[in-house]
This record gives structure tokens, sequence and C-alpha cells, in this order.
């Protein structure tokens, strides 16, 4: 088990952990019914707060950032020397949580996405992790929700029983939904954005070739062009650039540097 702490990439705090360590943390979380806000962020992800100082002060009140994504772990033992073997990848990541919580009978919920692609979601988790105790679901409304709604989905996620929260919005939504809500929820919130896409069996995985070689974006993007061309394209030469001047000291990036949210987007 990694657990090596919080490094600073871009002005974001990294956990530099494994999969065992990332998957205890929740677990134990979610055992003690007590808050805890995680994301998997691979380089659009981070690249989401080094640029927004209001969603850099999100980020960094997050419990636990795994490095989703090659280029973030590189950066990470590149730039502090953590020694990461591998990546902790979001929907990998939701799978390991899924059979500890089935083992644990500790009940799931899954916020997001489609109430279509959440039945299909549920069914291929209880193949994959038989006795998968999941206390409800709830698709996104693709907007904003009025207060009297985010106290109703509060209510009705408690009310279920869950232990562990599933959030699936696409990044950055589901990031600023988990920090919103968390406290609120009192139990283990996960930010894991396409997993629940890849889980549904709506969108293919990349070959593990490609993202042992940091070339999951090329993929996703071959899959999505329309969709992901600005991202990739343009965030992916941004944040080497930011990560060599991180590295030669010609930038810094102080996590200090953010600002406070003024007012809750409720994104639902």
């Amino acid at each position: 088990m990694i657990d090596r702490g919080k490094f600073n990439l871009l002005g974001i705090r990294i956990n530099a952990v494994d999969y065992e360590a990332a998957v205890e943390k929740i677990l134990t979380a979610a055992r003690a019914r007590r808050p805890l806000a995680v994301s998997a962020l691979a380089v659009h992800g981070l690249m989401t707060g080094a640029l927004d100082p209001v969603h850099r002060w999100r980020l960094n009140e997050f419990d636990v950032l795994v490095p989703d994504g090659q280029p973030v772990r590189w950066a990470l033992n590149w730039l502090h020397g953590t020694g990461l073997a591998e990546r902790v990848c979001g929907p990998a990541l939701m799978i390991k949580t899924c059979r500890r919580a089935a083992e644990e009978q500790a009940p799931i919920f899954l916020y997001g996405a489609t109430q279509e692609l959440l039945d299909e979601l549920a069914g291929n988790l209880l193949e994959r992790c038989p006795g998968l105790p999941i206390a409800g679901m709830r698709a996104s409304r693709f907007r904003r929700l009025s207060s009297e709604e985010r106290d109703e989905t509060v209510a009705a996620i408690r009310a279920s029983g869950a232990a562990i929260t599933f959030v699936g919005l696409g990044c950055p939504r589901q990031e600023v939904w988990t920090y919103e809500f968390r406290e609120a929820l009192s139990m283990p919130c996960l930010a894991v954005g396409a997993a629940f896409n890849f889980h549904a069996g709506k969108l293919p995985m990349a070959p593990r070739f490609m993202s042992d070689r940091g070339l999951e974006w090329l993929f996703r993007l071959a899959q999505e062009p329309r969709r992901l061309w600005r991202r990739y394209l343009l965030l992916n030469p941004m944040y080497l650039a930011m990560v060599f001047m991180q590295l030669t000291g010609l930038g810094r990036f102080d996590p200090a540097q953010a600002t406070p949210p003024t007012e809750e987007l409720l994104y639902g």
C-alpha cells in the first residue's frame, strides 16, 4: 500500500497513492459515515483547476485526488520523486471500490447520467461485483438545481442507506457537485466521470498498450473528435509547458493562490 501524501502539481495538491491505499481511505470513511471527497484527475481535470482559481480552491479542498492519467503520474515522479509505478485510473478505482463494498456490504448510490445508462451501469456492476448492494440511483437533471431540489436530493441519498456515492456528471461539474454535497451527505463521494459510460458499455476503454504510454487521450479523441478536440489539442500542450515551467523553476504554481467560491452552483 502506497500513500505518500499530497504534492503540488500546477497548484493542485495530488495524492501520491496506489489503488489499495485509495480504496482503503474510501471504505474507512464509509464505515465511519464520514464525508470524503474523492476525484480521479487526468490532465483535463487537473487543468480545470490550474486555470481557474475558484475551481482550484474546490479541488484543493478534496480529501483525495488520485493521479488518473499517465502524464499526471509522470509529473509527480519528475517533480517530487514519488516513485509511483502506476496511475490510479478512475474506472478501475470504481470497480475496485465496488468489489470491496460488495465484500463489506456497504451500499452504493449512483448519481448522474441518464436513467437508461444508470440501469445498464447497475446491471454491469452487479455482474462484475456479485453481491454489491446498490441502495439507489438518480439520473442527472442536466441543469442547475434549486435549493429545494438540493435538499431533496440529499434527503433521498441519505434515506437510501447508501454508504458511498459515485458521481458521473462530467468534469468539472462532478467535482463541483462533490465539493458542494459531501458534507451534507456525510459519506464518501467519488467523482468518476467517464467511468459511468465505460462500465455501462457506452464507450470502449483504450487498449492497455495505449494507456500505459499516456496515449489514452488519443484513443478517446478518435472516438469523440467533435466533442474532445479542444480539450486534448489545446490543453495537452499547455499542460506540458506548465509542467516544464514548474520543473525548471520558470513558473511558480502556489495552491494558496486560490479564490473561495462565493456561491453554490448546484449542478445536478
